[in-house]
């Protein structure tokens, strides 16, 4: 049985909401999923296990399959193929050795060169030169890996989805990896479903013994995620 104490437990709505990928893909991801062509039926394997065991049709996600599901998602946005990702996920679990490769600060290092030698390797055409994939790694790569922290097994303990200056953090040990203000542990969405409810920051900022700050910047994050 997976241990959700330092694991992170999301939903896949909230999983969605959290990442800005739709509902339909993280399942998709996450579960693999069957199509049909000519030649008759076909599945489409998970592109990576889960940390949570799926129940029955029921799927959620740990903290690092919530990152890879951002990375991934960054990766086809910038216009990487999804044969051509599907490829370098599967070399890099190989290289770096781990199931979420693509948040690991490890691939921060090799990133670029596990997509060269899938480039290198593939059998089918590719429109991507060394040009494109350096662009591309660094615009959607670097500015990501800025916003985690590391254990020592450089595998990511912590997400500042503001980044470093803001007070947001997701900590799968801490809430269930819910979004919480790091200084004083307490979800953004408590403070901001308070706030609505109230409609004074000061009230609800007594209530919590927290900075009216920290009701604002709760606010703020909840808002932008619904954006």
């Amino acid at each position: 049985m997976t241990s959700l104490l330092n694991t992170g437990i999301y939903a896949v709505p909230e999983a969605a909401r959290l990442t800005h990928v739709s509902p339909w893909r993280i399942r998709r991801w996450l579960r693999g999923y069957e199509f049909r062509t000519s030649g008759g039926r076909h599945r489409s394997p998970a592109v990576w296990q889960g940390q949570i065991p799926p129940i029955g049709t029921k799927v959620a996600l740990g903290f690092l399959d919530l990152l890879e599901t951002r990375c991934v998602d960054a990766f086809i946005s910038a216009g990487v193929s999804w044969t051509f990702l599907r490829r370098a996920h599967f070399r890099a679990r190989e290289l770096i050795g781990h199931g979420h490769p693509f948040c690991t600060n490890r691939f921060a290092t090799d990133g670029r060169t596990i997509f060269f030698e899938t480039r290198e390797h593939t059998d089918e055409v590719c429109l991507w030169d060394i040009a494109d994939l350096q662009r591309v790694f660094e615009q959607v790569i670097r500015p990501f890996i800025r916003e985690l922290d590391y254990d020592e097994e450089t595998i990511p303990s912590r997400w500042w989805p503001r980044g470093r200056e803001h007070q947001v953090a997701l900590d799968p040990g801490r809430c269930f990896g819910q979004p919480i203000i790091s200084s004083v542990g307490v979800p953004t969405r408590v403070l901001a479903d308070s706030l609505a409810a109230n409609g004074s920051a000061e009230e609800v900022a007594r209530w919590f013994e927290v900075p009216l700050a920290t009701v604002y910047e709760a606010a703020e994050f909840e808002k932008s995620l619904v954006a």
